[in-house]
Order: C-alpha cells, then sequence, then structure tokens
C-alpha cells in the first residue's frame, strides 16, 4: 500500500509548497500567519494541483486538451499536456496580457483568443471539444479539481504537526474552484470548524453578489483590473456551500487599489511578486480587514495561527505592475 501510495505522490504534476511564517503581517494582525506559497508551483499558481489531477483521471488516451482561461489555469494545462505529450490548445480573452501569451506559447500550447472576458472564451472552448474530440479542462467547475486542489490542505496540517490548526484560512476567489478545493481539504482532515475568508475585488465579485442575493448570479461586465477572478458567474458547489451550515464562509471585498498596494508591500516585505487576484487576499491583512472582523465578532480573538493562500499568478511582471500603477493612480 505504502509503495503504491508513493507511486501516486510521484506522479503528481505539482509540487508540496512551503510553508513561511510571515514576521512582517503576523505584526499585522496580532497572531502568526502561514503563508502557503502556491506561486511556487511550476504552473505559477495553484491551479496545476486541480488541474494536473483531472488531467490524469480524463486526457491519458485525449487527442489533445482545450481550456479557457485568462492566464494561469490555461498556464496549468499547457505544463500537464506539455509533460503527457499532449497537444494543448488554451482560448484567452482579449484582456490577458501578452506575456501570458508568451507563457502559454513556451509551453507548446495552441493560444487563440476570442471574446472580451472569460465566459467568452469558455463558450469558444467548450465549441472546440467538441468538433476536435478534444478533452475539455474547466478552470474551475468540476469534482476532479476541488479534489485535487484539497491536496494543498493535508499538506498545512503534515506542515503544522498534530495539535496545531488554523484560527481562519484567506483565499482568493474568481470561479470558486480554489474554495471548493479548500472546503474540501478542510473535510478530509477534521478542520470544518475553522472559518475561511473569501476574497474578491470590486468589479470581479460574482460569489459576493451570490451571497448577498441569495441566488447565483451572473455580473454584467468584469470591471475589475483583477482579470484572473473575472469570470462572471461563480461555479455552483461554492454558493451552495455558502448557504450551508458545513463550514463559515465570511465574503469580503477590497478596491483595486487595496489589492494592488497589497501585491507592492508583499513584494516589499516578503521579496514575491504575485498579481492582483493574489492581491485581494493579502489586501485582508494589509488593509486592517482581519481586525474589523474580529471587532465585529466575526473572527475569533485572539486568534489562532492566521493561513493565507498565496495563490500566485502569472500574469504579472514589472511592467505590468507600472502599467497596473499608472491605471489606478495609486
Amino acid at each position: 500500500m505504502q509503495t503504491e501510495s508513493r507511486l501516486i505522490m510521484a506522479n503528481h504534476f505539482h509540487i508540496n509548497t512551503p510553508l513561511l511564517e510571515s514576521v512582517s503581517m503576523s505584526k499585522r494582525v496580532g497572531t502568526s500567519v502561514f503563508l502557503k506559497m502556491e506561486n511556487s508551483q511550476p504552473s505559477g499558481s495553484f491551479k496545476i494541483r486541480g488541474i494536473g489531477h483531472l488531467c490524469q483521471q480524463l486526457a491519458t488516451q485525449s487527442k489533445g486538451v482545450v481550456c479557457s482561461s485568462g492566464g494561469n489555469a490555461g498556464l496549468a494545462a499547457a505544463y500537464v499536456a506539455r509533460k503527457m505529450g499532449i497537444p494543448a490548445t488554451i482560448v484567452v480573452p482579449s484582456s490577458s496580457p501578452q506575456l501570458v501569451v508568451q507563457r502559454l506559447q513556451d509551453q507548446g500550447a495552441t493560444v487563440k483568443m476570442t471574446g472580451r472576458v472569460w465566459d467568452d472564451a469558455n463558450a469558444e472552448a467548450l465549441r472546440l471539444s467538441e468538433t476536435e474530440g478534444l478533452t475539455y479542462v474547466p478552470p474551475f467547475d468540476h469534482p476532479l479539481l476541488w479534489q485535487g486542489h484539497s491536496s494543498l490542505v493535508s499538506e498545512v496540517s503534515a506542515s503544522l504537526g498534530p495539535g496545531l490548526k488554523p484560527g481562519a484560512v484567506l483565499l482568493s476567489v474568481g470561479g470558486g474552484g480554489l474554495l471548493c478545493g479548500i472546503i474540501q481539504g478542510l473535510k478530509d482532515v477534521g478542520w470544518t470548524d475553522v472559518p475561511i475568508i473569501a476574497m474578491e475585488t470590486v468589479g470581479a465579485d460574482c460569489f459576493n453578489a451570490a451571497v448577498k442575493a441569495g441566488r447565483v448570479v451572473t455580473l454584467d461586465d468584469i470591471t475589475s483590473e483583477a482579470k484572473c477572478l473575472g469570470a462572471k458567474t461563480v461555479c455552483k458547489k461554492a454558493f451552495e456551500y455558502s448557504q450551508g451550515s458545513e463550514v463559515t464562509i465570511i465574503s469580503e471585498l477590497v478596491t483595486d487599489q487595496q489589492a494592488l498596494h497589497a501585491v507592492e508591500t508583499f513584494l516589499d516585505e516578503e521579496r514575491v511578486l504575485v498579481e492582483m487576484a493574489c492581491g485581494a487576499a493579502l489586501a485582508a491583512v494589509y488593509s486592517g480587514l482581519i481586525g474589523r472582523l474580529q471587532d465585529e465578532g466575526r473572527l475569533a480573538t485572539p486568534l489562532g495561527p492566521l493561513l493565507v493562500v498565496v495563490c500566485g499568478g502569472s500574469s504579472v511582471d514589472m511592467q505590468q505592475l507600472t502599467n497596473l500603477k499608472h491605471k489606478l493612480h495609486t
């Protein structure tokens, strides 16, 4: 059984990422802050966990994969396909930065640009899967993705060791795939009493809009610069979790300016560059949101260790950061 387990582990496309304690962030929130550094994954983000797992299950005999993505899911699919020796077609919206297109091509993927937002690109990816006979790789809405993402929590549990668990988990929400995976992971290790703080930016807030409306809603448009959070509709499972009693989810928003400030502060203090989508989660620490939630009685005081999922992101470089600063006048 142990040999079989080791073989399965050896076939993973993702790595067991570092869990680092941040002294500066811990000082800000008054409790230990642990960073799960998903930015160090081979494809640059947590997406490779779920996408690698899904491709292993569904694409081993495939003539190729097709994925719709503004960046990170596509990069994960392209990386996995290259490692599996099968072709990858990645459909991106026109809002995707050129550096993402280049990185996709560097992984050997065929890149097709369609529409303005992810939803447009996704419609084309679904069409190609039908007409070309390709395996469709969804970016966030599939149980195999969530199962793959759940491995993040078991790694944290093993790193922290027996008797220690987070006081809360802090993460960003786009389409809801990471959120569903983290919830599954919390259930797997028996941490369902750990609350989740789910962060989005104003203008890419399909989860928060659904929570407020009490039903899944579709945003008219994505107006945030955090394009990788840019799904207009959250996955149904994420919404169902928000309405259930299995786990506590606190849905909060920050502005693009707050997310960008978080990216810059994180770069200064932790020496790591992440994209705006990741900055949404980091902004909960840097903007004082954690303290406010404690003052409101929505988070415990004192709070146990805060686990921050540094989801990463490959759609950023120094030029992109400069452009964002000009655009948002920070």
